[in-house]
């Protein structure tokens, strides 16, 4: 009795570990991976006008995942700052949703390979004759909640005043309203935005310095190697196959309005900021 009580605890035990452990199973079983995105940042993901449906560069990486594991893909709109909540409450398996790799947040979730590489900028109203980044001192800037911004910006000038807003768009706002020096975001947010000001882009002007290097990645709940595994396997095959290369042009390179000419990294590494 004793032997048979100990043996049902152990399979019960071993039960609830793979339970627990093997998201990819889980997925595979329910047949349907769901992706977390901002669908706020265009071209990474944002809602097509024309279909309302979200589109961009990350909800083509999630498809393409989904694909390799066998399942089909759904995407669910996520703050910024509901990012890594979202992913270790199982709302969402995968994150696709413009989030830096860094050693911080390693401690929580864990990474894929690079999908992207960018950095931070600011923008400043012309008139206001901020023509480098030492010159924020003391200044108030806003930027999006729930980023790396505000932690970097605060590396480069410590006495900076920052006010974040729960989406860019509002932060941008807030600087063309001059509730605001300047507003920082990621590189290619920040010129999509610039982009899109059309004639009142004469009123403002992006400081060419970078305020730090930013390396994008789908982020993955802790302890799930085979996920990984899977995740890496996709992405690396894309970058095999070129279709990466093709779906960055789509979305950055010539004919859009980032007219990005080249694309300076390849999805083989992590990449993680000192």
């Amino acid at each position: 009795m004793r032997l048979m009580a100990m043996a049902c605890c152990a399979l019960g035990v071993a039960a609830a570990w793979t339970a627990r452990a093997d998201q990819l199973v889980d997925i595979r079983h329910k047949g349907e991976l769901t992706c977390g995105v901002l669908a706020t940042d265009e071209p990474m993901s944002f809602v097509d006008p024309q279909t309302r449906t979200i589109v961009g560069y990350e909800v083509d990486l999630c498809r393409a995942v989904a694909r390799k594991i066998g399942v089909t893909a759904t995407v669910k709109q996520i703050a910024v700052g509901a990012r890594i909540p979202e992913l270790q409450q199982g709302h969402v398996d995968l994150l696709a949703a413009t989030l830096t790799h860094t050693r911080q947040r390693e401690a929580v979730i864990d990474f894929s390979l690079t999908t992207f590489v960018t950095g931070q900028k600011v923008m400043v109203r012309r008139d206001s004759g901020i023509t480098n980044l030492p010159q924020l001192a003391g200044k108030k800037v806003v930027t999006v909640k729930g980023g790396t911004q505000e932690a970097n910006l605060r590396k480069v000038v410590p006495s900076v005043d920052v006010v974040t807003f729960e989406t860019a768009p509002q932060a941008l706002v807030a600087l063309q309203q001059h509730k605001a020096a300047a507003f920082i975001n990621d590189e290619v947010s920040l010129f999509d935005a610039y982009a899109k000001m059309g004639p009142a882009q004469k009123d403002f002007v992006i400081l060419a310095q970078n305020v730090s290097t930013e390396p994008i990645a789908m982020g993955l709940r802790k302890n799930e190697p085979a996920m990984k595994v899977a995740v890496d396997a996709a992405l690396r095959e894309l970058e095999a196959s070129a279709e990466a290369q093709k779906w960055f042009f789509k979305w950055f390179g010539p004919g859009t309005r980032l007219q990005y000419p080249t694309r300076n990294f390849k999805i083989e590494s992590d990449r993680v900021p000192d």
